[in-house]
Formats: structure tokens, sequence, C-alpha cells
């Protein structure tokens, strides 16, 4: 995890299963409950994603919504890709392909 300019950037790693999810939730929740007003959820590093991962996505895009604050999702796996496309996720998490590209996106107001 790392700060640039206003957003923090979360990189995870490995399986985001069941497992995945109970690793990173501690780790998560306290950023999306934090001060950053954009969160990047960078999953370049993972290795697979099922519901536990999107579940866990989705958590963090309630929370930071809530407080007015956005989440970016940086994702260019073909099969996460698809599997964010198929449960219709994939438009409410609008990935993007690099970190660069996710802190350049203009503010949306949830």
């Amino acid at each position: 995890m790392y700060e640039v300019g206003n957003a923090t950037v979360v990189e995870l790693y490995g399986d985001m299963d069941l497992v995945g999810f109970q690793r990173t939730l501690p780790h998560l929740d306290p950023v999306t409950a934090g001060p950053a007003r954009v969160v990047v959820v960078d999953l370049t590093r993972t290795t697979f994603l099922d519901c536990s991962g999107l579940s866990l996505l989705m958590r963090a895009h309630r929370r930071l919504t809530s407080r007015g604050a956005a989440l970016r999702v940086v994702c260019a796996d073909p099969m996460t890709l698809r599997v964010m496309g198929i449960t219709g996720l994939k438009a409410t998490l609008s990935p993007v392909a690099s970190v660069r590209e996710a802190l350049a996106q203009p503010r949306r107001d949830p």
C-alpha cells in the first residue's frame, strides 16, 4: 500500500478467493474507512479472482461511495475481466489497465 497525492493504492496479490478475502479484509477496510478520496485496488499481481474477490471489491466500492470517495480498479487480466463482465460488475468497477490510468481518471461523483 502506498500514497499518491490524494489517493491510496492497494496492491493485491495471489488468489482472491475466500482465503484471500479473509487475509485482505483487515488491511483494506481501514483504507476504505480512512481519509483517502480515491482508493486504487491494483489486481495486477492477482492470479485468480472468484466471487469472494468480487465481494471484496464491491464492499470497498460501497464503503467508499457511501462517504463520497471513489474506488478505481486496475486489471488487465482477460479471465478476471471476463468474470467481472459475466457478473455485470465490470460496468460498476470500471477497471483500467494501469495504476497511472486509474490515477489520471477525473473524479466522478458517486
